[in-house]
C-alpha cells in the first residue's frame, strides 16, 4: 500500500542532495517521449491508483455507518449488509492491487526494455577508444542500475505520488467533515513525524552509500580475482591467506554497516510507532471526551481513528517527493548522458555497398591523431579520471599505400611506428583525421557498416573468444554456415584434429577469454572464424607474434589457406614470415620510410636491413631497441 512504513523509509532514506541537482535542459521532455509508447497504459495505471486510494476513506466511513446506525441501534440487517459492502470493497481492493501491479509490470519492464536495448546498440556502436578507457563495471551499472531507476519513475514514483495525493486530500476532507477540531489536533502533531523522519533518512541514506561503496569494492575484487588472468597472478605471486584476510577486513565493514542500517531502521520504526500511538492516542482522549459529551458518535470516533492510520504515512512520503521525483529523473539523465555521446565513426545517409569481385585498399595521405578522451569517451565512466583529456599527437603522417586485389602487402616497423593504427582505420575501427582510406575505389565513409564488415577479415594477436563452445564461437563471425563448412574451416586452420580429440569436440566449451586452450589452439580457431566468414580483405595483425616455434608452424600454414587468393595486410614481428610478401611497407614514426621486395629493401641498407640484421644476429647498436619486440603498443593516446 502507498504510503506504508517501510515505502515512508525508502522515500527518507533517499539521497537529500539530489533535490537540489540541476538537470540538463530538456530532460523532462525527453522523459516524457519514452512514455509516448505507453500513454494508454500510463492512464489506466493511474485510474486504477486513484481508485484504489479512495477505498483507503470509504472503509473507515463505513466502519461508522456500522457503529451508528447499525451497532448502536441494534438493527442487524444493516450492519450484515454494510458488513457484505466491507467485504465486497476488500475484494475490489486486492484486484485492484493485482490490476496495478499488472499495469506496472507492463509499463516498467517495456520501459526497461526499450532503454536497455537502445543504450546496448548504442554502446556498440562506439568506437574502441571508448572501451580502452571504460570501466566495464560503470558501464554495466548504467546498462542495470541507471535503467532501473529511470523505470521507477513510471511506477513506483508515479504511483507513490498520485495514491499519496489522493489519500491525503480524501482522508482530511473525511477527517474535517467528521470532526474539524480533532482534524486540526492530528495536523498539529505532523512536525513531529516529518522532523525526526527527515533526520533519520539522512543517516540512512549516509549509511546506505558507504555500504554501496563497499559493496562495489568487494565486487571488483572479485571479478578481478576470479577471472581466469587474475586466478593466475594471485597463484603465482600472491598469497591467498592475504587476499582473504583482506576481504574478509572489507566483508566485515559491510557487515557492521549492515546491523548499524537494521538498528538505525528499528528505531526509526519503533518512533514512528510511538508517536503514531501518541496521535491516536489523543484522539481516542478527546474524542472520547467529545463523544461522552455528546457532540461526537461512537462510529465517528473510530472511523476518526481508522483514518488517522493511514494519514501520516502519505503525509510523510510526499513531504519528501522531490527528492524521489529527482532521483528518477537523474538515472534519466545517467542514461542520456551515455545515449548523447555520439560514434565518431557512423554511417553516412546514403552509403554504398562494396562492389562485388576482388577488392583492393587505397590510403591517400591519410594523417590521423587518435581523439581525446572527451570526444569518445565520459569521465563518469572511467575509473580514474585524469585531468589530461585532451587529444594525442599525430600518429600518422601524409601516408599512402596501394593495395591490388589479391596482393599481399607486410607491414614491419619499430613498436608504436603506427602499424596497427594502420590497420585500424582499413578495418574503420577509426576514421583519418585528413586523407581517405578507399575499398574498392570507394571512401570507407560513404560505405554501409555491414557491407564492410561482410567484406573485411582481422586477426589480432590475442584472439579473443568468448566463454562459449567452439562452434558458437566460430558460428559468430557466420551464423547460417552449415556443418561442412565449419569442417572444411577447421581443416583449413589446422585444427580439425584438436577438435576431434576434444571429448565434446565442437561443442566444448573454450573457457573465460578461451584459457582453455594454449595460444597457438586459439589463434587457430581465430583463423577457422576467418576463413568461414570467407572475406576479400584480410588483416592480419602480429597473428604469430608470442607462439612457440611449433605453434608458429602451425598457424603459419592456417594463414598460408586463409591468405590465399585474398587481398592481404599483413603485421610481422618476425620478418622470416613475410619474404615472400609481394611488396613490404617500411613504417616508421607514423611515415612510410621505405617499400619494396625483401631482396631490394636487404640492398637499401636503411631501416628493413637494420631490423633483419637485428633480428638475424647482425650488429648491435643504439637502435636494437628500435626493433621489432613482438608488442603492438601504440601511443598513450590510443588508450
Amino acid at each position: 500500500m502507498a504510503g506504508s512504513p517501510w515505502m515512508m523509509m525508502r522515500s527518507l532514506s533517499r539521497d537529500q542532495s539530489v533535490k537540489d541537482a540541476h538537470l540538463a535542459p530538456g530532460t523532462r521532455r525527453r522523459v516524457l517521449g519514452y512514455a509516448k509508447p505507453y500513454r494508454n497504459a500510463i492512464i489506466a495505471f493511474l485510474g486504477v491508483v486513484v481508485l484504489d486510494a479512495v477505498l483507503v476513506v470509504a472503509v473507515p466511513l463505513l466502519l461508522k455507518e456500522i457503529i451508528d446506525k447499525g451497532v448502536i441501534p441494534h438493527d442487524s440487517s444493516l450492519v450484515v449488509r454494510l458488513a457484505v459492502v466491507v467485504a465486497a470493497i476488500a475484494v475490489l481492493d486486492a484486484v485492484l492491487t493485482v490490476v496495478s501491479r499488472w499495469y506496472s509490470a507492463r509499463i516498467g519492464e517495456g520501459l526497461i526494455n526499450d532503454l536497455r536495448g537502445e543504450v546496448f546498440g548504442h554502446v556498440l556502436r562506439q568506437p574502441i577508444a571508448f572501451f580502452t578507457r571504460t570501466q566495464t563495471g560503470s558501464l554495466v551499472s548504467r546498462l542495470n542500475n541507471d535503467v532501473i531507476g529511470a523505470q521507477q519513475a513510471f511506477t513506483s514514483v508515479l504511483s507513490n505520488v498520485v495514491s499519496n495525493l489522493v489519500s491525503v486530500v480524501l482522508v482530511v476532507g473525511a477527517m474535517i467533515a467528521l470532526s474539524w477540531q480533532l482534524t486540526l489536533g492530528a495536523l498539529l502533531l505532523v512536525p513531529l513525524f516529518l522532523l525526526p523522519a527527515k533526520y533519520m533518512g539522512r543517516r540512512l541514506a549516509s549509511l546506505s552509500h558507504r555500504q554501496m561503496g563497499l559493496n562495489a569494492d568487494m565486487g571488483t575484487r572479485m571479478t578481478e580475482r576470479f577471472n581466469v588472468a587474475g586466478a593466475l597472478l594471485v597463484r603465482l605471486f600472491g598469497d591467498p591467506a592475504r587476499e582473504q584476510a583482506e576481504y574478509s577486513e572489507r566483508a566485515g565493514k559491510v557487515r557492521d554497516i549492515g546491523v548499524e542500517i537494521a538498528l538505525n531502521r528499528s528505531f526509526f520504526m519503533a518512533g514512528m510507532t510511538f508517536i503514531a500511538a501518541l496521535a491516536t492516542a489523543m484522539v481516542y482522549g478527546f474524542g472520547g471526551l467529545m463523544a461522552v459529551g455528546g457532540t461526537l458518535t461512537v462510529g465517528t470516533l473510530l472511523a476518526l481513528a481508522a483514518l488517522l492510520a493511514r494519514l501520516y504515512g502519505p503525509l510523510t512520503s510526499l513531504s519528501n517527493v522531490r527528492v524521489d521525483i529527482m532521483t528518477a529523473l537523474i538515472s534519466f539523465e545517467r542514461v542520456f548522458e551515455v545515449l548523447d555521446l555520439q560514434p565518431l565513426v557512423a554511417e553516412r545517409p546514403g552509403a554504398r555497398t562494396l562492389p562485388s569481385g576482388p577488392l583492393g585498399v587505397e590510403l591517400d595521405d591519410v594523417t590521423f591523431r587518435y581523439p581525446s578522451a572527451d570526444e569518445v569517451s565520459l569521465a563518469s565512466l572511467e575509473s580514474i579520471s585524469t585531468g589530461d583529456r585532451r587529444a594525442g599527437g599525430t600518429v600518422l603522417h601524409d601516408v599512402s599505400l596501394t593495395v591490388e586485389p589479391g596482393q599481399l602487402v607486410a607491414l614491419v616497423g619499430p613498436s608504436g611506428a603506427g602499424k596497427t593504427t594502420l590497420t585500424s582505420l582499413v578495418a574503420r575501427l577509426y576514421d583519418p583525421t585528413s586523407g581517405s582510406v578507399r575499398i574498392g575505389g570507394i571512401d570507407l565513409r560513404d560505405v554501409t557498416m555491414a557491407s564492410l564488415r561482410d567484406r573485411i577479415g582481422v586477426v589480432t594477436q590475442e584472439a579473443h573468444l568468448f566463454h562459449d563452445t567452439i562452434r558458437a564461437n566460430l558460428l559468430y563471425a557466420r551464423p547460417d554456415a552449415t556443418p561442412g563448412q565449419v569442417r572444411e574451416a577447421l581443416e583449413a586452420a589446422q585444427i580439425a584434429h584438436l577438435v576431434d580429440d576434444l571429448p565434446e569436440g565442437l561443442d566444448t566449451v573454450v573457457g573465460d577469454r578461451g584459457h582453455r586452450l594454449s595460444g597457438g589452439e586459439k589463434q587457430r580457431l581465430a583463423i577457422a572464424r576467418l576463413l568461414l566468414k570467407a572475406p576479400d580483405i584480410v588483416v592480419l595483425d602480429e597473428a604469430t607474434a608470442h607462439l612457440d616455434s611449433e605453434s608458429e608452424r602451425a598457424v603459419q600454414r592456417a594463414l598460408d589457406a586463409a591468405l590465399r587468393g585474398r587481398t592481404s595486410l599483413v603485421i610481422a614481428h618476425r620478418l622470416s614470415t613475410i619474404r615472400q610478401a609481394d611488396r613490404i611497407v617500411v613504417v616508421d614514426d607514423g611515415r612510410v620510410v621505405e617499400t619494396g621486395r625483401h631482396e631490394a629493401l636487404l640492398g637499401l641498407g636503411g631501416l628493413y636491413a637494420h631490423l633483419h640484421a637485428t633480428q638475424f644476429g647482425g650488429s648491435r647498436n643504439g637502435r636494437e631497441h628500435a626493433a621489432l619486440d613482438g608488442t603492438t603498443t601504440e601511443p598513450l593516446a590510443a588508450q
